[in-house]
């Protein structure tokens, strides 16, 4: 038997404060631009299999229950008491919470108090850049806050992260843009945009990601299909992650699948790169320890963290933590009882993809 007995789940989001009926919940069950096939529900994916199987038991139901029964029970219990027992139930420990989606979410403090866990702010460089620009005049004002703005972020934030691969795509010019074309391209983007307006200028996005990485703060990329929008195949990165190999700040490939090899590649071949499991795992449900042990196949032990990817629903750091623990069981088991692995070796792999990984990157201790 494989324990993991801690989890570090190293990048989520907050849970929804609202009640949910039987539409709304679906659509957050899985990313999608439509309505599901006729004569289907949301439910009828990987990941609604999983809530099923998984999340039930926590709420006093059977596993496997109908959707209508188990959202019946979740409105008895009342969102708050429904979303303790969950995020308790998860055994999740720690979380790294990325406060940057909008919606009337949890943060960090009060998902930790729900989830009797830790919890720590990761901050989303975008959001960041786009509040500047709220409240900046002019281009000289917007960069000189901007710098100081991450620069306070820092000091208390445990990781930066950035969807520039989501808004435009990761095949960016790796180099940091000059001091002249920042200052144009700000100018631009500050003279068109409305207040609130998302950023997706590519010379800016290029400009905090080298701004985060001076930081020294980890760097989490997002990269394979976390969201519908331009392919972000983490092999595109290759050029930035040369450019910034040696200079003391790690980066962190996030939700990869289904180009998970891809970054399992990188993490192996650069040492400031690692690879997360979560969403590959949450995405491909049943299929998970497949999925974990293609990327166990090519990146280093201590180069693959444990995270949920969850938002919204405490459904989904359930199901990210319980595929989680099946997956790694299933396969470390599976090599120990071949004898391909000894049993404490498999424990130590465990825990250092569990927890131990994040807890070193993060600086959690």
């Amino acid at each position: 038997m494989i324990e993991t007995p801690s989890l570090v789940d190293q990048y989520c989001h907050g849970v929804l404060r609202t009640e949910l009926g039987l539409g709304t919940f679906e659509a957050q069950l899985t990313p999608t631009e439509g309505p599901p096939a006729p004569g289907t529900t949301l439910f009828d994916t990987q990941t609604g299999f999983a809530v099923r199987r998984w999340c039930p038991p926590l709420l006093g139901l059977e596993p496997h229950c109908p959707p209508a029964s188990y959202l019946a029970r979740r409105r008895e219990l009342g969102v708050v008491e429904a979303g303790r027992r969950l995020l308790r139930g998860s055994g999740i420990t720690a979380y790294l919470v990325d406060t940057g989606l909008p919606g009337d979410l949890t943060g960090p403090t009060e998902l930790g108090v729900a989830g009797d866990a830790d919890a720590h702010e990761i901050v989303r460089l975008e959001q960041l850049a786009e509040q500047v620009a709220d409240t900046s005049g002019t281009v000289e004002c917007f960069l000189a806050n901007l710098a100081e703005s991450v620069h306070a972020a820092a000091a208390h934030a445990v990781a930066f992260t950035s969807v520039a691969g989501v808004r435009h795509g990761l095949a960016l010019a790796p180099e940091p843009p000059g001091p002249g074309e920042v200052r144009g391209a700000a100018g631009r983007w500050l003279g068109a945009r409305r207040v609130g307006e998302a950023l997706s200028d590519p010379v800016l996005l290029r400009h905090l990601l080298w701004i985060a990485v001076a930081s020294g703060r980890p760097l989490q990329l997002h990269a394979g299909l976390a969201a519908p929008g331009p392919r972000t195949d983490p092999v595109l990165l290759i050029d930035f992650v040369r450019a910034t190999a040696g200079l003391g700040t790690d980066l962190v490939l996030l939700h990869g699948y289904p180009y998970h090899r891809h970054a399992a590649h990188l993490a192996g071949v650069f040492p400031h790169v690692y690879a997360d499991c979560g969403a590959a795992l949450v995405r491909t449900g049943a299929r998970a320890a497949t999925v974990l042990a293609e990327l166990l196949e090519l990146a280093p032990f201590g180069k693959i963290l444990f995270s949920s990817g969850a938002q919204g629903l405490p459904e989904l750091h359930v199901v990210g933590a319980q595929l989680f623990r099946e997956a790694l069981g299933r396969v470390l088991g599976t090599w120990v009882a071949e004898g391909a692995w000894s049993l404490d070796d498999a424990q130590r792999v465990a825990g250092l993809i569990a927890s131990g990984n994040a807890g070193r990157v993060y600086s959690l201790d």
